[in-house]
């Protein structure tokens, strides 16, 4: 019956694992006639919050003797001097008792379930005599690292003789200090003996950074023959006791450090210390820290001598005992105050597995996904860099709550996904300077705080866009990006980067990339197209991949909105088409090339003849096509191309092939050209046809050129050739052309121009 009682018994608590042992203090000391209080932490899960909690003391047998539990359960000999408690929410319970004897003294056990078969801890309990009762002698305790001031009281009848303070050592005595200046080398600059005065018949002695070594019996003595005043000194040097620290694995812990103002200025160090070794500095302000300690441990000094140190991402070696201190070669020795913790790792933990280390290429990104109590969604999220030149500072690079620091624009965003206990830290443009070691942090529960560590190596991001684009204000704008073959299943996007995350755009899938050689068509394109650009586009865009909630690689690229200004392309348009296009004497060639300058309607220009050269050109600022009036235009240019055609056909026998030196002719505002040089001395040509033409004329280009760029070009030498002719028949051709011209321009000038 009995066993199937316990077999019940233990089906009840079928979730408690073996994995996740009780924690709690090694030793625990006290005086009789005191009281203690034992604080014991078990693993968090729901069935260990409300499992029987219980204390017991262990007998010779092995058995462990319940004395009070949870249940309400509580033992003769505790009745009246003993209490339970427990603290579900902290993972803890606390058992207290009071007026401590000398039988108190013994090995324990806290823990939960059935005594001697649950979860347990071993706690040895040592219950001393009062030193206040040990007749007289006056007893001094004081801590170690500390300062004791022991008072020596004296008659007046010595008064003036020698005062001093000894210790005893085995069957005799050594001097410590007296008052005619001697002081023990153990003791050097240390120790101080002051006498305050013949009316308080006391002299004191003061002992600074007491060490364990200090401890012992003194006698104080003024005088130094049989009638020599003497007290009896009992000083216990306290070795301080260690404080608890439960933590979980991947978790982080705080040890606060509190050492007085006396030593305000001096190192402070933090070391480890394993059973049977010497206690390895961890990190102390002289800039020392231990490896495997490196980035993930912080030293945050604050004021009268008091610090804090926190670990990040626990591991199962980190258990063990902590001393915090100040010494001025910031390394622990004795005499200097001391404060000790004893660190337990909990296996069993609730905080998710992520990389110690990420890897990212040159040029590239990379992806940090950060765990933080799922109960502190609402909180302020953090993202720092540790920084070992100041003693492991972590300055924020980023906030969930629109902080980014200025360096980092662009390149860096914290993301609220995918939550319920993670968000995401993306960082790209990489460059060798980010190597390092960065923290996950949250404003609420500080054990969840993380680490990574960052790598930069050599290579080619997989993504492939433009770093940096213009995008003209007012028009239409598209940005590419290539994704290889495998991200060929994941999710595509693109978004603009602002200092509170990355916004999503819409994309469009453009097909297979041609960007990477062995790929084969699941490489694809996708764009971000903007309608109509704004100077609200400006800034950061990111394309990137995703795998459902999971962020991956992701390039930046910036984009500048301007204004756009007219480009060469339309002042290349301007210039190729001349203001005034010279008039050709063919006239199917003149409306498509006669293009007349518009302030040839305002002003008159000048007569030139062959020796005055060209006519000066037109505006070229003003367009072709855009003249002060079309009427006036059409109405003057078609009776002047008649006239023109008339005198081509009279002097057609002169002019047979080449026309050079064309001169513009203005006559009262119009404007046509001409070639003076078939009229240049009649009385020359006699006979012959065409013996009066210059051999330096130029010819306009029937390409349409303007004839002022392309005149140096046109230049060449032409032989005269003969053309049978009579001087008669071109005299009068000419006096013809006068005549007619001469009275078009009359006709013009009183009449104005009538429409064609």
């Amino acid at each position: 019956m009995s066993r199937l009682f316990l077999a019940c018994l233990l089906a009840v608590f079928p979730v408690v694992s073996m994995k996740s042992p009780i924690f709690g203090p090694e030793e625990v000391t006290s005086v009789e006639g005191r009281s203690v209080s034992i604080k014991c932490y078990y693993p968090t899960t729901s069935v260990n919050r409300h499992t029987r909690k219980y204390w017991c003391r262990q007998g010779a047998s092995g058995r462990c003797t319940t004395l009070i539990s949870s249940d309400g359960y509580v033992s003769n000999d505790y009745a009246g001097r003993a209490n339970l408690t427990n603290f579900p929410e902290s993972g803890t319970f606390v058992v207290d008792i009071s007026h401590l004897t000398r039988n108190d003294s013994g090995r324990y056990k806290c823990g939960l379930g059935i005594s001697s078969r649950g979860l347990n801890f071993d706690v040895s309990l040592e219950v001393s005599q009062d030193p206040g009762q040990t007749g007289d002698v006056h007893v001094y305790p004081v801590d170690l690292g500390r300062t004791v001031t022991i008072s020596c009281p004296f008659t007046r009848a010595n008064s003036q003789k020698i005062k001093s303070l000894r210790k005893k050592t085995g069957q005799g005595y050594f001097q410590v200090i007296d008052s005619n200046g001697y002081v023990n080398q153990n003791y050097t600059n240390r120790a101080h003996l002051s006498i305050l005065g013949t009316d308080t018949l006391v002299f004191s002695v003061v002992i600074n950074r007491i060490r364990l070594s200090d401890a012992g019996m003194y006698v104080c003595q003024a005088g130094d023959d049989a009638k020599a005043d003497k007290s009896n000194v009992d000083l216990q040097v306290l070795e301080p006791k260690p404080e608890l620290v439960y933590g979980d694995l991947r978790s982080s812990v705080t040890f606060d450090c509190t050492l007085g103002p006396e030593v305000a200025n001096t190192a402070k160090f933090l070391c480890q210390q394993k059973t049977g070794e010497a206690c390895n500095v961890v990190i102390n302000t002289l800039g020392k820290r231990a490896q495997n300690f490196q980035g993930r441990i912080l030293f945050v000094p604050k004021d009268n001598g008091v610090f804090s140190v926190h670990i990040a991402s626990l591991r199962k070696e980190d258990a063990g005992r902590y001393v915090c201190g100040a010494q001025p070669n910031g390394q622990p020795e004795d005499g200097w105050p001391v404060q000790v913790w004893q660190l337990f790792v909990n296996e069993e933990t609730a905080i998710p597995t992520s990389p110690s280390v990420v890897k990212g290429v040159k040029g590239g990104s990379v992806t940090v996904s950060c765990p933080y109590n799922p109960k502190d969604a609402n909180n302020a999220k953090y993202w720092c860099r540790w920084e070992e030149a100041q003693n492991g500072r972590c300055p924020q690079l980023v906030q969930s709550q629109g902080l980014v620091k200025e360096q980092y624009e662009g390149r860096l965003a914290l993301l609220a996904e995918p939550g319920n206990g993670t968000y995401t830290v993306i960082l790209n443009q990489l460059t060798d300077q980010d190597t390092g070691f960065y923290w996950c942090v949250t404003n609420g529960d500080a054990r969840w705080t993380s680490t990574v560590e960052l790598k930069v190596v050599e290579g080619e991001p997989s993504l492939k866009a433009p770093k940096n684009v213009t995008a003209w204000l007012g028009e239409p704008f598209k940005l590419s990006c290539h994704f290889p073959c495998k991200y060929y299943s994941f999710e595509k996007y693109w978004c603009k980067w602002s200092n509170k995350g990355c916004s999503a755009l819409p994309t469009q899938d453009d097909g297979p990339s041609q960007a990477f050689v062995n790929c084969d068509q699941n490489s694809q394109i996708v764009s971000l197209n903007l309608n109509t650009v704004t100077k609200e586009d400006e800034g950061w865009y990111w394309c990137g991949v995703k795998d459902g909630h999971r962020y991956g690689e992701t390039v930046a690229v910036h984009v500048a909105v301007e204004n756009r200004v007219k480009g060469s392309q339309d002042a290349k348009q301007v210039n190729a088409a001349p203001a005034g296009a010279a008039i050709e004497s063919r006239a199917g060639e003149f409306e498509n090339k006669a293009l007349l300058d518009p302030r040839l309607f305002v002003e008159d220009s000048p007569v030139k003849d062959a020796a005055g050269g060209p006519g000066a050109p037109a505006d070229p600022g003003r367009p072709a096509g855009h003249s002060g009036s079309s009427k006036v235009l059409v109405s003057t240019l078609v009776p002047l191309a008649l006239v023109l055609a008339a005198g081509v056909v009279a002097i057609g026998v002169v002019r047979a092939r080449h026309r050079k030196n064309v001169d513009r002719i203005s006559i009262r505002s119009y404007r046509t050209d001409i070639s003076m040089s078939d009229f240049e001395n009649s009385r020359d040509f006699e006979g012959r046809d065409n013996m009066g033409a210059s051999p330096e004329a130029q010819e306009t280009s029937l390409g349409g050129k303007d004839e002022f760029a392309t005149a140096a070009e046109d230049k060449r030498e032409e032989p005269k050739k003969a053309k049978r002719s009579s001087k008669e028949e071109a005299d009068e051709a000419f006096t013809t052309f006068l005549l007619q011209a001469k009275n078009l321009a009359s006709a013009a000038t009183q009449d104005g121009p009538t429409e064609a």
